[in-house]
């Protein structure tokens, strides 16, 4: 089953929509919004599946679906957790400046909480004062949607709790985290507002790509136009998405709706850093690291952060060629007030 939400009002108009992505029938009179939904999963999930055997069947009232209509799945959410399960791209930051990893990102999760009151959609800009000196950035991942997760809860326990799954867009200002971060009281500034992918996909949605943990595809970006990374969001990962979970709740229940992303989804080569596709490799899902690796390769960083007028497309196929989520597309314009 796959859910959007269509623009309206603050938090959306909840749609199904088919496999396809061709077509939407509305899921207001189950419940007005995705958080609505979320917040009652065990009964809604039922009418709502069987809704989407009706638009799949032809039984159901149909309009065209066109995903520039779509805000994020959840256009605000009470919580955005966003973890680094690859570890391969902390590596690179790392020995790009001579640091080594510690012992312990191997077995502790590294998570930031985001803002979530304003996620940007599918199609937006991302409008930005200025691009000078900012490090505009994306960072394409994947992220899961929970219901209730209690405080505690185990990693073997924490699966049960994903509802959906979808893609992000979780935008970077690469120029301001230095200073942040030195402060010693983690990101604000540096992390303006995500966008998520038009659609967000029940587990089984997903079939054989979808092992419990972690989504076994190409994550496809392509920036101004070019084939930018192919890296396969379950290959090199550290932490799997129930381990994530498991990482945020060890103090704290998580409320239906929380989203948790898996951080810049990241793969390596056996004989040293990923390579980019135009060389046979997989690429990168931001351009912080394709930096660091001309850093640690040739001494200094080439390749520029976003300027106005740069575009970003984040996407993922299945096994057939099609499209599961919709595209994250983007231009980085500038921000009038």
């Amino acid at each position: 089953m796959k859910l959007a939400s269509l623009k309206h009002a603050r938090d959306g108009k909840l749609v199904i929509v088919s496999k396809d992505l061709t077509r939407y029938t509305d899921a207001t009179r189950i419940a007005p919004t995705l958080q609505a939904a979320l917040d009652d999963w065990a009964h809604i999930e039922p009418e709502l599946r069987a809704l989407a055997q009706s638009l799949e069947a032809g039984a159901a009232p149909v309009e065209r679906f066109h995903e520039r209509d779509c805000a994020s799945p959840l256009p605000r959410a009470y919580q955005w957790a966003d973890g680094s399960a690859y570890i391969n791209h902390v590596e690179l930051v790392r020995k790009a400046r001579g640091a080594e990893v510690p012992e312990s990102f191997y077995e502790d999760p590294l998570m930031y909480q985001g803002g979530s009151d304003s996620f940007l959609g599918p199609r937006d800009d991302i409008a930005m004062p200025t691009d000078d000196g900012w490090g505009i950035d994306m960072e394409a991942e994947i992220a899961v949607i929970t219901d209730d997760v209690p405080m505690g809860v185990t990693p073997g326990e924490a699966g049960q709790h994903i509802r959906l799954v979808m893609l992000v867009n979780d935008v970077s200002l690469r120029g301001l985290i230095p200073g942040e971060l030195a402060k010693g009281f983690g990101f604000f500034q540096s992390k303006p507002s995500s966008a998520f992918s038009p659609c967000a996909a029940t587990p089984e949605e997903l079939g054989a790509a979808w092992d419990g943990g972690a989504l076994h595809l190409p994550l496809l970006v392509r920036y101004n136009g070019e084939e930018f990374g192919r890296a396969n969001a379950g290959v090199d990962l550290t932490f799997n998405f129930p381990q994530l979970i498991a990482h945020a709740a060890k103090s704290r229940p998580l409320c239906a709706g929380t989203i948790i992303g898996s951080g810049t989804v990241s793969n390596k080569l056996e004989d040293g850093p990923g390579k980019p596709v135009r060389e046979g490799g997989a690429g990168y899902s931001c351009i912080a690291e394709i930096r660091m690796i001309e850093t640690i390769r040739d001494g200094a960083a080439k390749t520029p952060f976003m300027k106005f007028g740069d575009t970003v497309e984040i996407k993922m196929k299945d096994k057939d060629g099609h499209s599961i989520f919709g595209s994250i597309e983007q231009n980085v314009a500038k921000y009038e007030q």
